[in-house]
C-alpha cells in the first residue's frame, strides 16, 4: 500500500513540475486552464479536448494547459458532475425538474423530453462551467504569478 501512495505521490509531483515548465505569462497560462475547465464541464465526451484548444485559442490561452484542464470531468466524476449540472438547470428552468418515468416514454414524446434534458443539462453545463472557469482561471493566475516574483526575487538574491 505504501507504495501505491508513493507511485501516486511522484506522479503528482511530476505532474506539478510540468505545469510549472509551461511556456507562457501567468495570465497565458490562466486563461488556457479557464478553457480547459469551461469546456470540461460540458458532455460532449471526445470533443472537449479540440473544444478546449480552440477556445483557449481564441482567448490567446496555453493550449496544453486547455487540454489538461478539461480533466476536470474524469470516469470518477462525470456522474456528480452532470448529475448537478441537469439539476442546475432544473433550478434555473424552474418547470419540469424531474427525470421521467419509464413508462411516460413514448415514441412521440422521446424527442420532446430528449430536448428538455439536453436543454437543462447544457444550461447547468454553462453556469457551472463559467463559474469553475473564472475561479479556477484566477486561482492559477494568482499562483503563477507568486510562482513568478518568488522565481525573479531569488534570481536577484543569487546574483549577488
Amino acid at each position: 500500500m505504501t507504495g501505491l501512495f508513493a507511485s501516486i505521490r511522484q506522479r503528482l509531483k511530476r505532474t506539478i513540475r510540468w505545469l510549472w515548465a509551461q511556456e507562457g505569462t501567468p495570465g497565458q497560462r490562466a486563461r488556457g486552464i479557464a478553457a480547459g475547465v469551461f469546456c470540461g464541464c460540458y458532455p460532449f465526451f471526445g470533443l472537449q479536448t479540440i473544444f478546449s484548444i480552440a477556445l483557449a485559442r481564441l482567448v490567446r490561452g496555453n493550449h496544453l494547459l486547455a487540454a489538461a484542464g478539461t480533466l476536470i470531468s474524469n470516469p470518477l466524476t462525470y456522474l456528480p458532475l452532470y448529475w448537478f449540472n441537469y439539476k442546475l438547470g432544473c433550478w434555473l428552468l424552474g418547470t419540469n425538474q424531474s427525470l421521467p418515468d419509464l413508462s411516460e416514454l413514448e415514441r412521440t414524446n422521446i424527442w420532446a423530453q430528449g430536448w428538455d434534458f439536453s436543454i437543462r443539462l447544457l444550461l447547468g453545463s454553462s453556469v457551472v462551467g463559467a463559474v469553475l472557469a473564472l475561479l479556477l482561471g484566477w486561482i492559477a493566475y494568482a499562483v503563477f504569478k507568486r510562482r513568478r516574483i518568488s522565481q525573479a526575487c531569488n534570481g536577484l538574491q543569487s546574483s549577488r
